[in-house]
């Protein structure tokens, strides 16, 4: 199968310089200092967390209503000028890069938690929100919000990439966290997608084509998400595996009898050894598993005992397990800190982040592989993963400067992903496809990218809103 990468994107009739200066004349005079061309500004705007080269944009504007969004988007659409939104930066896949210019739209001064209906067990936020401040806002409501992607996210760029995490396996990703949303259309109209209702019969499902649009389609500017009580107890817990095969096989065995898992999250030793020095950890140098679970005392510590013989018939240790919220917070802060951790394992170096995701059945074998391709290739690339959901990553680390060992990495980028398709499972599970993964989508997707482009097309016929993303369609 290929996965050759598609042809760079054309831009048809794009502003001239002299049309540019104009109209970010105008939205200065209009916001002030809230249009800024800086330099600096304008790089850390395209920041990206990959080998993808930085393509900054011409200007940033910093929002803070629906309205100033739809007025700026507006304007941009009139004198044929690229958008691209922009939450906190942490997207792994070039989402953030302008490869034609344009306007960096930055949403994070619209970070007012605008209603909590515990009732409801839903609130509205804008889109500036991150998870942290939102769960520290809900922290005496007795509710929280689950999705849980490592990084201390903005809301609304959750839903514009489909981000899910550590907590998916149990409580979902954004598709199924977003009950409704607002967002500015390519030509400046302001609609409202989805409501509070649980369920919806009533036309097109809006909400979820704009979730995971990663900014094409619209810039999203609310949300209204939906929220759970915070369990009676909370345990988490770290297991040892004799292999990785073992590991994943504990996994598969946990969720085929239904142990309603919170968290299980798998590093190879690999991993575990750069989060040891990083995190200043002492576990064994093994493949291992980091497990949380949810619900009452005794229900909680009954799935303790359940997976700990699941974890010994898959060659599994003692199941170590921690109850005080500094010694979970502990664990899951080097889990979160993980990118970080793989990074100094070769300082200097390189680290290209990818994930895939698989039928849970075919997780052990599909990890296995990979890992015997690492190492048939002598790579340095740990592996980590949101295993409950099939979902993991590899993040090889390389030399900058040397262009061999480039070579090899993109070539073991394609066999992932074309394994990952062999066990017809998809290119990504959560860090969307942006610059990077645009060839791989067309051979997950085929002539349905067709039909993506199509809807493209209709919403944004000027290509303005984050062009050279997904599909990288000219027209």
């Amino acid at each position: 199968m290929s996965t050759v990468a598609a042809a760079p994107e054309r831009f048809r009739n794009p502003a001239s310089s002299e049309d540019k200066d104009a109209l970010f004349a105008r939205l200065s005079a209009r916001f002030g200092d809230r249009l800024s061309r800086n330099e600096v500004l304008r790089e850390q705007h395209a920041n990206t967390l990959t080998w993808l080269k930085v393509q900054a944009p011409d200007a940033v504007f910093f929002a803070e209503t629906a309205e100033e969004v739809s007025e700026a988007v507006s304007a941009c659409a009139a004198a044929r000028v690229p958008v691209i939104p922009f939450g906190v930066g942490s997207s792994l896949e070039g989402q953030l890069n302008a490869p034609h210019g344009g306007l960096s739209l930055d949403l994070s001064r619209m970070n007012a938690i605008l209603a909590v209906r515990e009732n409801d067990l839903d609130c509205a936020v804008q889109a500036g929100v991150t998870r942290k401040q939102l769960n520290a806002h809900l922290r005496d409501t007795g509710l929280f919000f689950p999705v849980d992607p490592g990084a201390d996210a903005s809301l609304g760029g959750m839903a514009a990439t489909r981000a899910s995490g550590t907590n998916a396996v149990r409580y979902g990703t954004m598709r199924d966290a977003v009950l409704g949303l607002t967002a500015v259309l390519a030509d400046g109209r302001i609609v409202t997608t989805g409501g509070r209702a649980r369920k919806s019969s009533a036309g097109y499902d809006l909400t979820r084509l704009l979730v995971g649009s990663e900014g094409t389609l619209g810039v999203i500017t609310e949300l209204t998400l939906k929220l759970y009580g915070i369990p009676e107890t909370v345990l988490s817990g770290v297991c040892p595996f004799e292999t990785l095969e073992g590991a994943c096989n504990a996994t598969i065995a946990a969720l085929q009898m239904g142990l309603p898992l919170a968290r299980i999250e798998l590093l190879d030793e690999v991993q575990v050894r750069g989060c040891n020095a990083y995190s200043k950890l002492s576990l064994p140098e093994t493949p291992t598993l980091f497990l949380e679970f949810h619900g009452s005392e005794a229900g909680a510590r009954e799935q303790v005992e359940t997976f700990a013989a699941i974890a010994r018939a898959e060659g599994g240790g003692a199941l170590d397990w921690a109850a005080r919220p500094e010694d979970r917070n502990r664990l899951w802060q080097a889990r979160h800190d993980a990118y970080w951790a793989a990074r100094g394992l070769r300082p200097g170096g390189d680290l290209i982040a990818t994930d895939v995701c698989v039928p849970i059945s075919a997780l052990a074998a599909c990890v296995a592989e990979t890992k015997q391709d690492i190492e048939r290739l002598g790579l340095l690339a740990p592996i980590v993963g949101h295993v409950g959901d099939g979902n993991f990553h590899v993040m090889p680390l390389i030399d900058p400067d040397s262009a061999e060992e480039r070579t090899r990495v993109r070539a073991f980028l394609d066999r992932l992903v074309d394994r990952a398709l062999r066990f017809e499972g998809t290119c990504t599970g959560e860090h969307g496809i942006g610059q990077g993964k645009i060839g791989y989508l067309f051979a997950e997707h085929g002539a349905g990218v067709d039909v993506m482009i199509a809807i493209k097309k209709a919403l944004d016929p000027l290509n303005i809103l984050n062009p050279g993303k997904i599909f990288a369609a000219g027209y």
